[in-house]
């Protein structure tokens, strides 16, 4: 899915149900239906999920972005993953509720056991409004285990109209940043964060902060976490949405995924995790994951996709969280 992890996930849909967004055009849908009937004998299976990879309705530079960003994990981390098929099911893997409005994919490899990799999650949501309009989003999350304290990955897009997004990309922390001033140090003062923060925020001028409603998230996330809203006044067309995506948010998402992948995956932390350490780490994983599902999932999965659909993924999810 892809609104999954995000704990301000539910703010999207109530706040942007009121919003004068646009229906997708009649093309739109039948590409969309001409991707999602395609066979995978009729196209080369990538590891990480066929339906997962053919993002459907995205704004091209938003496809060519989660394509890019899931072809560098299969790249670099392909050794470390188990096949998606061993933690999602065919149907979990594409789903939709009734009307067919509302569509989803879902992505989910676990790590092997040699690697510090929990899990990394991967998935696309088009939403129906209330108002008829839709909303897309996708997203990438990378959970690592306690045999390391370095950060997990969270990437996250969406897409609310033709000319209004949400980019929300972090390294989120596993320690008390004031108690760990060496791993503040590690992890953040002495990585390019900060820089690409403010790159952002000074090329992107239509860039302002977006401040979700919810406290617990915002003492989730790092200081050099990204969570910008953007608007861009052009008419109603897409030109300068496709072109931030393009030129701004690609790089900069690219570069801290490369970050992660070579410092906390590759190189594993800051110091040997001792026992006592590890479940404090477990446990805090723990929490976050499920605040996750209790202040998304379990209201909004059934709204968009009906009680069936939304036991049958959150199941799956349930099982990967070990909640």
């Amino acid at each position: 899915m892809t609104l999954l992890l995000c704990p301000h996930t539910h703010v999207y849909l109530n706040s942007f149900s009121a919003l004068p967004l646009k229906k997708i055009s009649t093309r739109k849908i039948r590409n969309s239906i001409r991707a999602l009937s395609t066979t995978p004998s009729e196209m080369e299976q990538p590891m990480r999920g066929q339906r997962l990879m053919e993002f459907p309705h995205l704004l091209a530079p938003h496809k060519d972005l989660m394509v890019g960003l899931n072809s560098a994990v299969d790249k670099r981390l392909h050794g470390h993953l188990l096949p998606s098929s061993a933690s999602v099911p065919p149907d979990a893997e594409y789903y939709q509720n009734q009307s067919g409005a509302s569509q989803g994919s879902l992505c989910i490899n676990r790590g092997v056991d040699s690697s510090h990799i929990d899990f990394i999650l991967t998935s696309w949501l088009h939403l129906s409004l209330p108002n008829g309009g839709a909303m897309d989003i996708t997203n990438i999350q990378g959970y690592l285990k306690s045999s390391t304290d370095a950060p997990h990955f969270q990437f996250e897009l969406v897409q609310c109209s033709p000319t209004y997004f949400i980019f929300f990309l972090d390294l989120i922390p596993r320690k008390d940043l004031v108690l760990h001033p060496d791993y503040l140090k590690t992890f953040y003062e002495d990585s390019r964060l900060e820089a690409l923060r403010k790159q952002l925020e000074t090329q992107v001028l239509e860039a302002k902060p977006y401040f979700s409603s919810s406290l617990y998230f915002r003492n989730v996330v790092s200081p050099t976490g990204i969570l910008v809203s953007i608007t861009c006044e052009d008419g109603g067309t897409t030109e300068r949405a496709e072109e931030i995506i393009r030129d701004n948010i690609e790089p900069i998402a690219n570069e801290v995924l490369e970050l992660w992948m070579d410092s906390c995956v590759c190189k594993g932390g800051t110091a040997t995790i001792e026992e006592n350490e590890r479940d404090q780490l477990e446990k805090r994983d723990r929490m976050i994951k499920s605040r996750a599902i209790e202040m998304d999932l379990s209201s909004s999965m059934p709204i968009q996709f009906g009680q069936d659909v939304a036991d049958r993924i959150l199941g799956i999810i349930r099982g990967v969280f070990r909640i």
